[in-house]
């Protein structure tokens, strides 16, 4: 039985939409990761179908270290909540890949304090974090760490579909082995590599089942997710405002005094700020043209909280955040049904 190098899944020459499909016997890679690796071409999605506890109870099962993979500016999304009771007492290096994603003044020391602190809450421990860059930065750590931690022991790899699990050990391996992409979905099923001596285990992303990048069509995620440095939008503010992020989120503020709310969202994303009392009839008439993209089915659900923060975010996983201080009386979030949004303690 061969198996493709690129997402693990059985080579066969049967089924074109079917996991595994190649029309070259002897191929070492699937045509669907093929035409990712050279074209970014999505041939057939598979963001959905992947069992996550069955995921999960692979890593319980397995005498490995855990190298769990969290994309820093998608963190909320990354997290998975009861992760120790899920996995057990496995040792875990953390690493927080895509840190320059996010501004460079927030610093190393900010973002580690920051981490440390969800976890906290989460009832999450770890054995070591690393941060790591999409041109290479951070890989020698990761290397040191790994070779610190393991123990002689397997490193299997995890997290969330879409964290950046390949793209790692692509950098670690020092060459293209496993497809990677935008798309949840690339890796299918568990895919063995030696690299430098070590045996790494690359395991099928976890679903974000909550996030936005799961609502909507795929070659919207060009739009939506950030390939360079988020550049923060401010805006001052005064009296009611609200923002539309697209069609695809609201975040409406009443009661803004010396107030301000900066956006960290890709920057091929239209945002469009007005007053709370022309806002429903702007998103009525400009939705799905003006506003766009949208999601793939236009169904809403809004959630209403008061600041009792002096500054914190409101976060949609797999969009981005806004931070807002000063004085706001109310903070109305609107999303896709389905999609997490949380409200927490600004991270910068």
């Amino acid at each position: 039985m061969r198996v493709c190098k690129g997402c693990g899944a059985v080579l066969q020459d049967t089924d074109p939409q079917a996991a595994g499909y190649t029309p070259k016997t002897e191929a070492d890679y699937c045509r669907r990761c093929f035409r990712l690796i050279h074209y970014d071409d999505l041939t057939v999605s598979m963001r959905t179908g992947i069992d996550p506890d069955a995921v999960l109870n692979e890593i319980a099962a397995s005498d490995a270290l855990v190298l769990w993979v969290v994309d820093l500016f998608d963190f909320e999304a990354g997290m998975i909540p009861g992760l120790s009771r899920k996995i057990g007492d496995r040792d875990i290096l953390m690493v927080c890949a895509k840190r320059d994603i996010l501004p460079e003044t927030l610093s190393h020391d900010k973002i580690a304090r920051f981490v440390f602190g969800r976890l906290k809450e989460m009832g999450i421990h770890i054995k070591g974090l690393v941060m790591t860059s999409m041109n290479n930065e951070g890989i020698d750590e990761v290397r040191n760490a790994v070779s610190l931690l393991r123990n002689g022991r397997d490193v299997i790899v995890m997290g969330r579909a879409n964290a950046g699990k390949s793209t790692l050990l692509n950098h670690l391996a020092g060459e293209t082995i496993l497809a990677s992409s935008r798309y949840p979905g690339t890796t299918l099923a568990l895919n063995r590599l030696e690299i430098d001596g070590v045996t790494y285990i690359d395991t099928p992303g976890i679903e974000i089942e909550n996030s936005l990048l799961m609502q909507v069509d795929e070659k919207d995620l060009k739009t939506i997710l950030p390939f360079t440095a988020i550049k923060p939008q401010v805006y001052q503010l005064r009296g009611d405002q609200s923002f539309a992020v697209g069609g695809l989120f609201r975040l409406d503020l009443k009661g803004c005094d010396h107030a301000s709310c900066v956006w960290y969202i890709g920057s091929r994303l239209n945002l469009h700020r007005s007053k709370v009392s022309a806002a429903d009839a702007l998103w009525e008439k400009h939705y799905g043209e003006l506003f766009s993209p949208v999601p793939l089915k236009n169904s809403f659900r809004t959630l209403t909280i008061r600041k009792d923060l002096d500054k914190m975010d409101i976060v949609v996983d797999g969009l981005g955040w806004a931070s807002v201080s000063g004085q706001i009386s109310t903070i109305t979030a609107r999303a896709p049904e389905h999609v997490n949004v949380t409200f927490r303690k600004a991270m910068l």
